[in-house]
């Protein structure tokens, strides 16, 4: 007699293995994180209370310089744990997976042929048929990283158009737009910045939505699955979902990267309890009815993204996050990259504090939004707070003035400043899932770019717009001289500071802040000088690469007069810096580009190979 199958009928087999079934149903917000949070809520209001009380006072200029710079980050860690204990619930309602279940029909799929292409499936949203169009906005970026992004598009899931936005006037971005198939608008003028880029292609695209993608930021098939059905909501103008990298390889990116984890996994999704969540300009779905509401994307900025956030929502509109990775990109790789970057975002958030102040009358938000918008408008002080902090043991060092009473003992003072900083390190520890370093060493060394945001909004400097990715690199040091500068004087203090507690035989709180600001902006120098190197002293790997095939002479792949033009230079910059392997090239080298020189280009050739070389410009 055989046994029977026993089958559980409550438990199908789904074919995940345990540790993708764990990432599917894993709850950021577990007892713990959550236990931590509160904790850290407390430790907060503990060390402001310490700060603050009388008698813990000590000499008055170092005092309020320790009392500007905490309450400035007590007052984000405070707003921090709000959004983080507001942020739970799930947006994804009845409703949501009712029109995501609906979003396809397979009798329409089938009528029209398109079973068996999911990227020509029509889209429906409340039984109506709806259209989408992906705009991938470019300025200079390598082809290779505008490839990769308009193919990943392309196989969006759900019908939809296509675009490549080039404000960078390429030829060879027209070239690949055209071989993929997909379409390309370039505009006259670079009015705007992207907001313009992406207002001109608006005339074009007339989608009833819209996805904006930066050209780095490589989209997952079901993006339109996931985002779209929110619109079921007729309130809903924009679903933003988290920019998440994939090149963490250094300690820039790293620190970069995973210095925004902690916003996009917490504080974003409680934002959106406040119907205070802002687009970050890439990975987002915009309803066109509701941008043509105010007139277009925000032009006046180049952090156009916050600032449209903010006019939709005083438009009485809604905004979702969704904590769900549906396109990877890549985080600044270079101290050069980073420092743009940062000035950018840091300027837009500015320019908010000092003429849209949330808390003005005039301003049509909630008072959860303006809170929230206060937050983003003043959060980049946050980066100028631990400048402040970093001159005050020079205070005690040289003229004996100390912020804290001397008759609190130094357990006393470690106990709430312990409840205060290690309690929000932990919390970032289990965001990330491990303590990361280089956040610390990113945040320690920022308050000059934050400064210089600062003073650019005051102003109304204007702010240029840079390519997060791009792949040329200037020395590190054109972007560091404030941090050696302090680094140079934090070290003097330190210097004289440990000689004097070598006299005096007693160690001073004094002196290990000094050396522990002194090593952390050495530790920045010494990427900084790391980086430099690199610079001066390896050319581009595609610099071989070229070199390679000219050497090669692929009959297949003859050289244009550019490329002949452009190889020549990168002979020229390999034999000045010869990377790795190009040494044996150089001779070989510039004569095989001479008889390249002569050779016809075959007319069917040249708009492959105009995509293929535009990666090495």
């Amino acid at each position: 007699m055989s046994t029977p199958i026993i089958t559980n009928d409550f438990a199908p087999v789904d074919g995940l293995v345990p540790e993708s079934r764990r990432a599917r149903t894993k709850n950021p917000y577990t007892p713990v994180m959550l236990a931590v949070s509160i904790a850290a809520t407390i430790g907060i209001l503990a060390y402001a209370w310490f700060l603050l009380n009388p008698a813990n006072r000590g000499d008055l200029l170092p005092w309020a310089m320790v009392i500007v710079a905490e309450v400035i980050l007590i007052f984000h860690a405070l707003m921090a744990m709000w959004a983080i204990l507001a942020g739970a619930k799930d947006p994804r309602t009845f409703a949501f997976h009712d029109a995501q279940r609906a979003l396809y029909d397979p009798a329409v799929n089938e009528r029209l042929g398109v079973t068996d292409d999911p990227t020509q499936w029509p889209l429906h949203l409340d039984g109506d048929a709806v259209t989408a169009d992906l705009l991938i906005t470019v300025y200079g970026e390598p082809i290779d990283v505008i490839r990769r992004t308009a193919e990943a598009a392309k196989a969006v899931r759900g019908a939809h158009q296509t675009w490549i936005l080039d404000d960078g006037k390429s030829d060879a971005v027209r070239d690949l737009a055209a071989g993929l198939r997909i379409g390309y608008i370039r505009r006259l003028t670079n009015h705007g910045a992207k907001a313009g880029n992406v207002n001109n292609a608006l005339t074009v695209a007339k989608g009833d939505y819209f996805v904006i993608l930066d050209a780095d930021f490589v989209p997952r098939p079901e993006f339109l699955e996931e985002t779209l059905p929110f619109m079921v909501d007729s309130n809903v103008a924009f679903v933003q979902t988290p920019q998440t990298y994939g090149n963490m390889h250094n300690i820039i990116s790293r620190g970069a990267g995973y210095m925004q984890s902690m916003f996009y996994r917490f504080i974003q999704p409680g934002r959106t309890q406040f119907n205070a969540a802002f687009c970050v300009g890439t990975n987002v779905l915009f309803r066109r009815a509701a941008v043509l509401d105010i007139g277009g994307m925000y032009t006046q900025s180049k952090s156009e993204d916050v600032w449209t956030s903010l006019m939709l929502h005083e438009r009485g509109w809604k905004s979702i996050f969704i904590p769900k990775t549906l396109a990877v990109g890549d985080a600044p790789e270079t101290i050069e990259a980073y420092t743009k970057q940062q000035q950018r975002w840091a300027t837009g958030g500015f320019e908010i504090l000092f003429t849209h102040n949330p808390f003005n009358p005039k301003r049509k938000l909630t008072l959860d939004q303006r809170f929230m918008y206060f937050v983003t408008a003043t959060f980049y002080l946050t980066g100028i707070a631990p400048g402040i902090l970093l001159f005050v043991p020079a205070l005690e060092v040289f003229f004996d003035l100390h912020p804290v009473n001397l008759q609190v003992d130094v357990f006393t003072w470690f106990l709430f400043y312990a409840g205060f900083y290690v309690l929000q390190i932990l919390l970032a520890a289990l965001t990330l899932g491990t303590f990361r370093w280089e956040v610390l060493l990113l945040a320690a060394n920022s308050f000059p770019i934050y400064l210089r945001a600062f003073k650019n909004a005051f102003i109304g400097v204007d702010t240029k717009w840079h390519v997060t990715g791009t792949t040329k690199k200037s020395s590190a040091f054109n972007f560091i001289i404030p941090q050696v500068l302090t680094f140079v004087f934090l070290l003097g203090v330190s210097i004289v500071s440990i000689w004097r507690d070598i006299n005096l035989g007693q160690l001073n709180v004094a002196t290990f802040w000094s050396v522990v600001n002194t090593l952390a902006i050495g530790a920045f120098i010494g990427v900084g000088f790391h980086e430099a190197r690199e610079v001066q002293g390896v050319a581009d790997p595609t610099d071989v690469d070229l070199a390679e095939r000219v050497v090669e002479d692929e009959p297949s792949a003859p050289l244009g007069p550019d490329e002949i033009v452009k190889a020549r230079r990168q002979v020229q910059l390999l034999a000045s810096a010869p990377a790795e392997g190009a040494t044996d090239l150089l001779e070989s080298s510039a004569a095989a580009i001479d008889a390249a020189a002569t050779e016809p280009v075959p007319a069917e050739s040249t708009p492959k190979r105009a995509a293929e070389t535009a990666g090495i410009n």
